[in-house]
């Protein structure tokens, strides 16, 4: 299933009982993050909320705003058309083992997997929703500005605005390859935006080339649409892989895309709102503080400054957007649904690999458990530095390795093994890696070291000789017998 909307994916939403709808005004400014905050600390995360009179220094605004849309399980997974988030992993896993189609007939097996290619090729269109609308402040038509937009102050401490959940478009200006990753915008003015974006992620990468030969990078900014448009933008996804191709493979529907007004760039079509501009080689201006996904404000610092030249949106837009703050939040079920899915990947690459979990202590990535199937010495060390070597997981500051046979998405079993199998100075290592920016805890911003804990049974040749104990079990057959009984016999 595919959303043609944010509006037909809220009405998805209500019709499930996910969704509750706020009448009464209330403000932009905190008021929302109380509430959502709330809402998000509920069991399971709650339900999404859409105001739908959010005020903007007192004044309603026309367009309504969602939140905490994908902040449960089940919302996860609707917001990608699914009843579980492991029927896409699944697929994705049969597509990894799949040979190519050479016949119609390997064509009709992929099929019949759910796998069908073709959609994940996206369409370009010459006009779309998400250009119902147009204001062009590159030539001042109009006063709609970005103060225009519900746009949230979070947390008390916030510098400013901050645009929360936006997918943001770049192309390398060498390659050509598009790439859509996810950062936080603080709004300076009407026209003007900070561009969160780290050293290590793949929008600084192309900003750096475009710096380097003196011209301004084109940027656009989709809001709302499917909401398997932020997913993608977040997702793990291999570098050099086309985050569209694996939206349109993920909603079983191509993407249609359509060009900016007033940029080189193309976006989803069925976006509810597109914001278009340059960032101009050189130009940093401080950002922050911001109440961040690590629970704690991270510090001002500088980043590369969003020129904005047009707004594009849908008659009947919806603003989407999301809060971070001290665990568990919105992001935990979107991280979650991101290691369900793409564990795969990691089995490819670490066929050892059971199974993974990113604890909602753990901020994301700062807490990683994988479970492994173990066959010879020290190898929970060799997947450590494996995914230490991954993408993001650069980040990861603390991974426990388990055995098979331990329940990673049990956070008690995992800490019961690594208290109970682990001598300190034998079965852990610390090794020097990048930090997450908004890290607080390095001496050095974007530098720190990481920790690993090998919590698994010991094997000849890791240095213990005193015959590794067995875990107490009970008989599976009086297991069996037991559970004959709906209560305690007697």
């Amino acid at each position: 299933m595919s959303y043609s909307s944010l509006a037909h994916f809220v009405k998805t939403l209500e019709e499930a009982g996910e969704l509750i709808r706020i009448t009464l005004p209330v403000a932009t400014e905190l008021q929302i993050t109380e509430l959502a905050n709330r809402e998000m600390k509920k069991p399971e995360g709650g339900k999404a909320l859409l105001f739908e009179k959010p005020t903007i220094h007192g004044v309603i605004s026309k367009f309504p705003v969602l939140i905490n849309a994908m902040g449960s399980r089940r919302r996860m997974a609707m917001a990608l058309g699914l009843h579980s988030v492991e029927e896409l992993s699944s697929q994705l896993e049969f597509l990894m083992k799949a040979k190519p189609p050479k016949t119609f007939r390997d064509g009709l097996t992929l099929l019949r997997q759910g796998i069908d290619l073709v959609h994940a090729r996206p369409r370009y269109v010459k006009r779309g929703p998400c250009q119902e609308v147009v204001y062009r402040l590159d030539q001042a038509q109009s006063d709609f500005s970005l103060s225009s937009l519900p746009i949230l102050k979070c947390w008390p401490h916030d510098g400013g605005r901050f645009v929360t959940l936006p997918t943001v478009y770049t192309k390398d200006p060498d390659t050509g390859d598009r790439n859509i990753g996810m950062y936080r915008m603080q709004v300076y003015d009407g026209s003007t935006t900070g561009m969160h974006w780290q050293v290590h992620k793949v929008a600084a990468r192309h900003g750096k080339r475009y710096y380097e030969r003196g011209e301004p990078m084109p940027v656009a900014v989709a809001l709302g649409g499917d909401p398997v448009f932020p997913f993608s933008a977040m997702a793990p996804l291999p570098d050099g892989i086309d985050e569209i191709l694996f939206a349109g493979f993920a909603r079983k529907r191509s993407v249609e895309l359509v060009k900016c007004i007033s940029v080189p760039l193309e976006v989803p079509a069925e976006s509810d709102i597109v914001i278009e501009g340059f960032v101009y080689p050189g130009e940093t201006r401080p950002e922050g503080p911001f109440g961040d996904h690590t629970g704690f404000y991270t510090p001002v610092d500088d980043y590369p400054v969003f020129h904005v030249t047009a707004i594009t949106h849908r008659r009947e837009a919806i603003y989407p957007a999301t809060i971070v703050g001290v665990p568990p939040m919105e992001d935990f079920y979107m991280g979650e649904a991101s290691v369900r899915i793409f564990l795969p990947i990691f089995k490819m690459n670490f066929p050892e690999i059971v199974d993974m979990a990113l604890p909602a202590e753990g901020v994301f990535h700062n807490l990683v458990f994988v479970s492994i199937r173990k066959q010879y010495p020290w190898q929970a060390f060799k997947v450590m530095h494996g995914l230490w070597g991954m993408g993001q997981m650069m980040f990861s500051k603390y991974i426990i390795v388990v055995d098979e046979d331990c329940n990673v998405q049990n956070t008690s079993e995992v800490i019961f093994r690594l208290c109970s199998n682990t001598d300190p100075q034998r079965d852990s290592i610390v090794t020097k890696n990048p930090s997450d920016s908004l890290d607080h805890a390095p001496t050095i911003a974007n530098l720190g070291s990481h920790m690993g804990f090998d919590a698994t049974k010991k094997l000849p040749g890791e240095g213990y000789t005193r015959g590794w104990p067995d875990l107490v079990k009970m008989d599976p057959a009086v297991e069996a017998w037991a559970d004959q009984f709906v209560g305690y016999p007697g």
